[in-house]
């Protein structure tokens, strides 16, 4: 006689899932912590240059960004347009009155970085003509923006 019995009819034990929310909620923080929100929809085409020398801003928050390029949408024309934040410029006068109204609390037009995205195919009359309209108004820090060489 055997002192144990085989139960020959084991049923499997069902899955513990007490921990799934846990894990759901630290993906879900992780993925609002690590990702960046777009933050201009752009209306213009920008084709950087090449530059065998470029520096990396390291401050960003500091920047105003300034496209200049062609109209994505047919409709807007063929000629070089002023894109700043979510709207195209009617001309290239309106970039002072931006500029001043982008002043963070406490700083100037003067301390704030502008960073000029302009295509490559793009003249430099409307790049000088936006860097006259920043100096009026003591915008003298200016980046231009180009990739990298590999």
């Amino acid at each position: 006689m055997s002192k144990f019995k085989k139960k020959g009819n084991k049923d499997i034990p069902g899955v513990n899932t007490s921990a799934l929310p846990d894990i759901i909620f630290m993906l879900l923080f992780f993925f609002m912590v690590a990702t960046t929100m777009k933050e201009v929809d752009m209306q213009v085409d920008v084709v950087k240059p090449v530059a065998d020398q470029a520096i990396e801003l390291e401050d960003k928050d500091n920047v105003d960004f300034i496209y200049i390029g062609y109209p994505m949408d047919a409709s807007q024309g063929t000629e070089p347009r002023i894109q700043l934040d979510d709207m195209l410029a009617p001309d290239y006068t309106f970039v002072s009155d931006w500029k001043q109204m982008k002043a963070r609390e406490g700083k100037t037009p003067f301390d704030i970085v502008t960073s000029l995205k302009v295509h490559k195919d793009v003249g430099m009359r409307i790049v000088s003509n936006v860097k006259e309209e920043l100096r009026e108004i003591d915008a003298i820090k200016i980046n231009y923006s180009a990739d990298q060489r590999d």
